[in-house]
């Protein structure tokens, strides 16, 4: 398993998932950007794990908020900032774009593997956006296991742009039809000890499963989950580790 940057001394990372942004909810987008511009002066790291858009059909993508979260991140980097995204279930097509122009190297960001280490002050920590760890919901795993293949996604992509967002349009309807009265699953936390010893590490910090907070799995071993952006239901929230410890900053504090 591959691991990345090493934060020491002075470093302060930030971590958020699952602001589902777009142009079909600027109110979440304006809280997002503003609590990210708050927070941008005393940051050297910022990890974006997953899910950061609602949808994502590919690297050409037309979309004033991504290029509204893109320009906000080439400022970050243009001040040295180390911005680090990655994939989700929702927009597992990001960085999709002809090798030197996808759309994370456009805006200065590096984009992660789902998953990978960070060293946070002497603790090496795992980072993922979560579903993987969804194993009960059997229908979810087989359509991820489809959609990550090379040939699913090259068909897609091969797909006129308008098409694609049509079919996108179409699943994301269907997709709040699903949720209706039903929760977000959590994942199966057997599954996440089993990753947690396979890359030797006790700590793990992800998102998708929209119910934040700190959860120990036993052993010494414990999952930090990243909370969802909804403006319209005041959700939202960001984790900040630095030197001095971990804390999760609600939108008051974040802000």
């Amino acid at each position: 398993m591959s691991s990345i940057a090493r934060l020491t001394q002075s470093d302060a990372a930030l971590f958020a998932s699952d602001m589902h942004l777009g142009d079909h909810d600027p109110e979440t987008a304006a809280l997002f950007l503003s609590t990210l511009q708050a927070q941008a002066a005393s940051i050297t790291h910022l990890f974006l794990l997953g899910d950061i858009f609602e949808a994502w059909v590919g690297d050409d993508q037309p979309d004033q908020v991504a290029a509204a979260l893109g320009e906000s991140l080439r400022g970050l980097a243009r001040r040295g900032v180390h911005v680090a995204l990655m994939r989700g279930n929702r927009d597992f097509l990001l960085g999709s774009g002809p090798p030197g122009l996808t759309w994370p190297e456009r805006f200065g960001a590096t984009l992660l593997d789902d998953l990978i280490v960070v060293d946070l002050f002497g603790e090496r920590v795992l980072l993922a956006h979560g579903d993987i760890w969804c194993t009960d919901d059997h229908d979810y795993q087989r359509f991820r296991a489809e959609v990550r293949t090379e040939a699913w996604q090259r068909g897609f992509l091969a797909r006129p742009l308008a098409e694609r967002l049509a079919i996108a349009l179409t699943m994301r309807a269907q997709s709040e039809r699903n949720k209706q009265g039903q929760d977000m699953g959590d994942v199966n936390e057997e599954a996440v000890r089993a990753a947690l010893r396979a890359a030797g590490v006790r700590q793990l910090i992800h998102g998708h499963t929209h119910r934040p907070g700190c959860y120990p799995l036993g052993g010494g071993l414990e999952r930090r989950v990243l909370p969802d952006w909804l403006a319209a239901a005041g959700r939202g929230g960001v984790l900040r580790v630095d030197q001095s410890g971990t804390r999760a900053l609600p939108l008051g504090a974040a802000r």
